[in-house]
């Protein structure tokens, strides 16, 4: 049954159910532009998928690998827009489990980390559950605007001191925050290119989201800053992941890899801009779910690019000829890696000004410092790799290219279905740039918490 009150946010109410008895879809601000978001970077990488499966992964496992993405994205919708602490629990689970097949499907080592995210998200999907039962506990219900009510009303305890605590681990280990971020580098690196550049944009970002949605619109800020130092604690540990992942992101030979510990340091700038509970924090991490999907997106397609024509995507075995052979590939690379640095007028940049505002208006000049060496780091490792396709190595114009450092040539670029996905993402990474004013004004603004 469909609900459509003026006053409140369209929602639909499962087998005519009212809550807080039935289970309900909720479609606010908030995640009708997630939602918008992360379908909307599905639909180009099923697009990319459709030639680089084929070549990636074997025949008989195909039709596997499309039901586990469309599962997957099941899963992700439901997150977004469930209503109810438990169905949340349920599609949280039904995505992890598609990801593990997913992952995988990939090469000789992806079963091990498949199997090694398999331990860790069943580990933080029992934490969240456990949570949601000390939540039902104190409440006695499961229809997360009922049980903000209820809290309303209520003083702190220790149960719903120990909710929270366990449901910050759970949905931690599920966004990939520092320290709980030991799946992640695997699975992204030995995952098919068409997997990993769905998983990077939206697995971690509706952990996030999750985040986001329950301690900040179901327990309010007053109990995740004066209570429980949940946001704190969420912004210290966010910000030791950015110079982390930035650090071991620079010293990494494989492209995908690369990619791989910078996303953990990309987590961290959400992790950070939700910590600082301030308005413009919250819009900051906010809008880097939108920056970050797509430019992890695009860097992630043309990586599979680079495989795809060159039968590898190591650093040192890239030359100057690359940016011959494949002319629009390391154009989009280039784009994308601009874009996570932060160079105006691409969308990384106004993520990381908004979060910059963000720390100046709380006064963390830590946390400033953090998102500008940060910047300078993704630079290092970034450059070194645009180097390499662009300009030619003084070792290799000495000696001479080895056979190693040899393309395959022939064909120039990818097919037209493999190369169309990218640039449209690399074209979305500077549109998205000037059109940044009015999605922060017509949308973001009205998805901010009361509070803040």
């Amino acid at each position: 049954m469909l609900s459509n009150s003026p006053a409140l946010p369209p929602s639909y109410r499962f087998g005519g159910w009212i809550p807080p008895i039935g289970i309900e879809y909720v479609l606010d601000p908030l995640s009708g532009f997630v939602t918008s978001v992360i379908n909307f970077i599905a639909f180009v990488v099923i697009i990319y998928a459709y030639r680089s499966v084929a070549q990636e992964i074997r025949e008989f496992r195909w039709t596997p690998f499309y039901a586990l993405v469309m599962l997957f994205l099941s899963g992700a919708n439901g997150i977004i827009m469930t209503g109810d602490f438990f169905n949340l629990y349920v599609f949280l689970e039904i995505g992890s489990l598609s990801l593990y097949g997913l992952i995988a499907l990939g090469d000789k080592k992806s079963p091990v980390a498949a199997f090694r995210y398999l331990i860790m998200g069943t580990v933080g999907g029992g934490f969240y559950l456990l949570g949601v039962g000390f939540t039902y506990l104190v409440t006695g219900s499961l229809n997360m605007g009922d049980v903000h009510h209820i809290l309303f009303n209520l003083s702190p305890s220790p149960p719903l001191i120990v909710a929270m605590t366990l449901m910050l681990i759970g949905l931690g280990i599920k966004m990939a925050v520092f320290p709980l971020h030991g799946w992640l580098p695997d699975a992204y690196t030995h995952a098919p290119s068409a997997v990993s550049a769905i998983m990077a944009p939206i697995g971690t970002k509706i952990g996030a989201y999750a985040i986001a949605r329950i301690f900040f619109f179901i327990f309010g800020v007053k109990l995740i800053t004066q209570v429980i130092p949940a946001a704190q604690v969420l912004s210290w540990l966010s910000a030791i992941g950015i110079v982390y992942g930035s650090i071991m992101a620079m010293a990494q030979n494989e492209i995908k890899r690369m990619l791989a510990y910078s996303s953990i340091a990309q987590v961290g700038y959400i992790g950070l801009g939700l910590g600082l509970v301030s308005p413009y924090g919250f819009i900051g991490a906010l809008l880097h779910i939108l920056n970050h999907g797509l430019m992890k997106a695009c860097l992630f397609l043309v990586t599979g690019n680079f495989r795809l024509k060159l039968g590898h995507s190591r650093i040192d075995r890239l030359d100057d000829s690359l940016h011959q052979l494949m002319p629009w590939s390391s154009a989009a690379f280039t784009v994308a890696a601009l874009a996570m640095i932060g160079v105006p007028p691409t969308v990384g940049f106004f993520s990381k000004w908004y979060l910059a505002l963000g720390t100046i208006e709380t006064k963390n000049w830590l946390f400033l410092a953090v998102i500008l060496i940060s910047s300078l780091l993704n630079a290092v490792y970034f450059f070194r790799v645009i180097e390499r396709m662009y300009f030619p190595s003084q070792k290799l114009t000495k000696a001479g290219k080895n056979s190693f450092n040899e393309p395959k040539m022939g064909k120039r670029e990818v097919s037209f279905s493999l190369l169309l996905p990218t640039l449209i993402l690399a074209l979305a990474l500077v549109v998205v740039g000037f059109l940044n004013t009015w999605i922060v004004k017509t949308i973001l603004m009205k998805a901010l918490p009361a509070g803040l």
